[in-house]
């Protein structure tokens, strides 16, 4: 079928439905209350998922918000919605009542549907907005399958999509502002599917597994969907624990992992168990890892580690270390098939091999834009397609992406972007705080440690704990200071402006 024929994210699944209909589409971990479920009951479940947004009144083109752990259900959810029509706004489990209101209204969501391990937040904030509440039903080894007709073919009744139609929006934002919703349409979904599949050459042969969050656009995008496109059975882990995840490796004869660096160092440090013959892929991404964590990851598994490089804006693609070809250690490898790569200095001319400058990307999978955001859009994306990564980077003479740094104070936390506005934000509700700054400073584990450095009023009196304890309660746990410092005065250029430079610099210089 060619990719302008398909008109729904269905049409990835109804041709194993009719050929493998039997064979293990998504699983939940080994275990005794392990749940599979084969081509047709998954699609049964998503049947049921897209009649339940039909009972309640959604029309096609409404958008509903998802929040769930990587488990079926979310999949299930998700694929339901898309049936039906919605754009689905897939939010992180973690977020408070607070952040979930923003979304809420800023999305002019009309349902909230939630796991039913995160409802307490989900109520509150959709009582407050006014919208439509459910949580979604709990998958178990019985339950509804998709039919097939007499000549062995499946009939699915689904919205059909413009290629450009909005199917998701993915909240992420810079360090100026609240969060944005990056629209992704149907066509950079399929793209990404298309892209992936191309890239690692997934077959329903493969067994794929991961531990990654199916709200973020690696996991979605660029691991579950290319796999259920496949026909490869996917295991899904909604909590990461690296010694279930080596286990399962094992029983399950997985051969392509996605993960954060994290992860994988994880494994090295937390995780036993027997060799992993079945394994010829371990994609990485989200965050830099270093070449000695890739050393001893690929010596670990016996597997290539592959690096790309992508941002929600661009479902996840830009650039991938191919799995067959010159993989280099320290690059995020050459652009993904149907993607172009350019470094730009600052008046947008492109600079030679070796030269750092912005890295700038284009391809079949960027966004349509900001949701209700134009002005944002037009800062990043231009005319002919070209998206502003707000990366600092270079290309080699074969190519080769290596990034330098960020433009943007973006801090990545094991993974998950935490933008320091929004963070600052809270903190200046603590009576007492004259001046906040967030920053990432360098953390072994994680990459980046969100700090928060803090001048407080005069004849005010406030603790490192008392400013956790605030955040806490308004904040999800990844975004939280985890290191506090108090300062007489935060330093300032000419124009006021706080100096997020030299109090990285400071501190990294003091650690």
């Amino acid at each position: 079928m060619a990719a302008t024929q398909r008109t729904s994210l269905i049409d990835l699944l109804i041709p194993w439905a009719e050929t493998i209909p039997d064979s293990v589409v998504v699983r939940t971990p080994p275990g005794p209350d392990r749940v599979e479920l084969s081509q047709l009951r998954f699609l049964g479940e998503v049947e049921a998922a897209r009649d339940r947004y039909r009972g309640a009144g959604l029309a096609p083109g409404d958008r509903t918000v998802l929040i769930a752990p990587s488990c079926p259900e979310f999949l299930i959810e998700f694929l339901g919605a898309h049936a039906a029509g919605l754009a689905v706004v897939a939010v992180n489990p973690l977020s408070t009542a607070r952040e979930l209101i923003y979304i809420l209204q800023d999305s002019d969501a009309r349902r909230l549907v939630t796991h039913p391990a995160m409802a307490e937040a989900g109520k509150l904030a959709s009582a407050e907005v006014g919208i439509g509440f459910a949580t979604l039903p709990l998958v178990g080894k019985e339950g509804p399958s998709l039919e097939l007709g007499d000549d062995g073919g499946a009939e699915f009744d689904r919205v059909e999509f413009e290629w450009d139609s909005l199917a998701a929006l993915l909240y992420t934002s810079g360090t100026t502002g609240k969060p944005k919703g990056a629209m992704l349409s149907l066509g950079n979904f399929i793209a990404t599917t298309d892209i992936v599949k191309e890239m690692t050459q997934t077959s329903p042969d493969d067994r794929s597994a991961t531990g990654l969050p199916l709200f973020h656009v690696f996991g979605l995008a660029d691991m579950a969907l290319p796999a259920l496109s496949a026909g490869a059975p996917l295991t899904l882990f909604p909590r990461w624990d690296p010694q279930a995840f080596v286990d399962a490796l094992t029983e399950d004869e997985v051969s392509i992992i996605s993960g954060v660096p994290t992860m994988w160092m994880s494994v090295l440090t937390n995780a036993d168990g027997a060799a992993t013959p079945n394994l010829r892929l371990v994609s990485s991404g989200g965050a830099a890892i270093a070449g000695e964590v890739i050393r001893k990851v690929e010596s670990r598994f016996s597997a290539p580690v592959a690096e790309g490089y992508g941002l929600t804006e661009t479902a996840g693609l830009g650039t991938f270390n191919p799995l067959f070809g010159t993989r280099k250690v320290g690059s995020v490898g050459p652009s993904t098939p149907g993607f172009e790569v350019k470094v730009i200095d600052p008046e947008g001319s492109p600079l030679p091999a070796g030269e750092v400058g912005e890295v700038v990307l284009r391809g079949p999978a960027v966004m349509l834009g900001y949701w209700k955001k134009p002005e944002a859009t037009a800062e990043v994306l231009d005319n002919e397609g070209w998206f502003r990564t707000g990366d600092l980077g270079h290309l080699d003479e074969d190519g080769y992406l290596f990034i330098v740094d960020r433009i943007k104070d973006l801090i990545i936390h094991g993974g998950y972007n935490v933008y320091p506005r929004e963070v600052e934000e809270v903190l200046y509700e603590i009576p007492g705080v004259a001046q906040a700054s967030v920053v990432g400073t360098p953390d072994e584990k994680y990459g980046q440690q969100v700090t928060a450095v803090i001048a407080l009023s005069p004849g005010a009196h406030l603790d490192a704990a008392e400013v956790e304890r605030f955040a806490r309660e308004n904040l999800a746990a990844y975004k939280i200071p985890r290191i506090i410092e108090f300062v007489e005065e935060l330093p300032k250029g000419p124009s006021g402006k706080i100096l997020k430079r030299e109090i990285v610099a400071m501190y990294t210089k003091s650690s």
